[in-house]
């Protein structure tokens, strides 16, 4: 079956790893199930990986791609969780979690094998490239807003970095839940569909803000870090899910994090049940996950170019 992988390991020079050409299709084994894909999505996981972070080079060649939509073998539509324990299940009380790639193959390709149980029923109203966008960057989102932000309808978030997939769905799902949502980021063109997709305000890359926020959604670390801190009202909080631009700041802040009484919270993918959540939000509200560009899976190098750059906004979608 035709797939794009990780064939190398490249800290410097990622892209140099990724070849496109045939795999072998999934072997049956008990308790998991074969999905033919009909969409998969690009997150920066798969530039990680492709830098050996997560994916060390003896599980090399290594099939790229965490999330999914498709139809398994009994016709059924569905969505991936692409959260795998170590035993190759639900992540129990005692494992450590692995995403889909790290250990196992991925969805970059026709067809792709995960637990059976880590299978979720597709909307009818959403289509399979909408619903490819959820399982990672969406479900990332819904965690860090929901689940650790600890806001209330009303409340102020600030959403760094707008454009990536996950501070697209910040936006989105903000809006949809009653906050007063403020984006970041350093693309005028950017900060105006931020507003377009519900944002109240966008604001350029460490601008003055107008008043500090309740929490902070932060995704992109170094280059934003010490912005994000100083935003916070006393007691406020920094959710982040990322450091695209480096996990070094400058300066770590101490000194306002403890006098301010300002928490710092990790947030990591999501839930099966959360993923669900999500799902029934989606369907139940209208939310529809923004979709930047749909290519063949064959172009996947120029989507992985694209991601690299930071040229997007929202989710880039794959279609073998």
């Amino acid at each position: 079956m035709f797939a794009a992988y990780a064939a190398r390991i490249s800290p410097d020079d990622p892209l140099s790893g990724l070849e496109l050409g045939e795999r072998p299709e999934p072997e049956a084994r008990p308790g998991w199930s074969t999905v033919t894909v009909k969409a998969a999505t690009l997150n920066h996981h798969d530039l990680w990986s492709l830098r050996g972070v997560g994916l060390p080079e003896e599980r090399l060649p290594m099939i790229l791609g965490c999330d999914a939509a498709g139809v398994d073998e009994h016709g059924n539509e569905v969505v991936l969780h692409s959260v795998i324990g170590q035993t190759g299940h639900g992540v129990g009380p005692d494992e450590r979690m692995s995403i889909l790639t790290e250990r196992y193959q991925g969805t970059f390709a026709e067809k792709v094998s995960v637990p059976t149980w880590n299978l979720l029923p597709k909307p009818a109203g959403l289509s399979f490239e909408e619903a490819a966008c959820l399982p990672t960057a969406w479900l990332t989102a819904y965690r860090m807003l929901f689940t650790k932000a600890g806001v209330k309808p009303g409340d102020t978030v600030l959403v760094q970095g707008a454009g990536g997939g996950v501070a697209t769905a910040l936006i989105v799902l903000g809006k949809a839940a009653g906050l007063r949502v403020w984006a970041t980021s350093r693309d005028e063109a950017k900060r105006a569909r931020a507003v377009e997709l519900g944002a109240d305000d966008a604001f350029p890359a460490g601008a003055r803000l107008p008043e500090r926020v309740d929490a902070v959604l932060e995704t992109v670390g170094a280059a934003t870090w010490s912005h994000s801190v100083k935003s916070l009202r006393p007691g406020g909080t920094i959710v982040i899910s990322g450091a695209t631009s480096g996990p070094n700041p400058p300066s770590a802040e101490l000194t306002r994090i403890f006098f301010l009484e300002l928490r710092v919270v990790g947030s990591t993918m999501g839930t099966k049940e959360e993923l669900a959540g999500l799902l029934s939000l989606c369907a139940n509200a209208g939310v529809r996950p923004v979709v930047d560009t749909v290519l063949p899976l064959a172009e996947a190098r120029e989507g992985f170019a694209r991601l690299a750059k930071g040229d997007v906004f929202g989710k880039i979608v794959l279609t073998p």
